[in-house]
């Protein structure tokens, strides 16, 4: 077990939150999340802002909505 420190886990947050790292790696964040305050608040941070985007990106717009984007883009091509 090593503690990367604040400065690599920080750097490498992104990559860890998606599971990119190595395995080395990624264990060296794990480790160091788990006993810096700072840096595992970043981490819920990202887990949290991860989440709302994923769930905002899985929202479809309203059908009536649809409806007019499609037809103006309609009016915008035989223009």
């Amino acid at each position: 077990m090593t503690d990367c420190g604040c400065d690599k886990a920080r750097a490498e947050l992104e990559e860890y939150l998606r599971r990119e790292l190595s395995e080395r790696d990624f264990q060296d964040v794990s480790d160091h999340l788990a006993t810096c305050e700072d840096c595992s608040a970043e981490h819920l941070l990202g887990i949290t802002l991860t989440q709302k985007v994923q769930k905002a990106c899985q929202e479809k717009a309203p059908l009536e909505l649809r409806d007019q984007v499609l037809l103006k883009l309609r009016e915008a091509a035989s223009a």
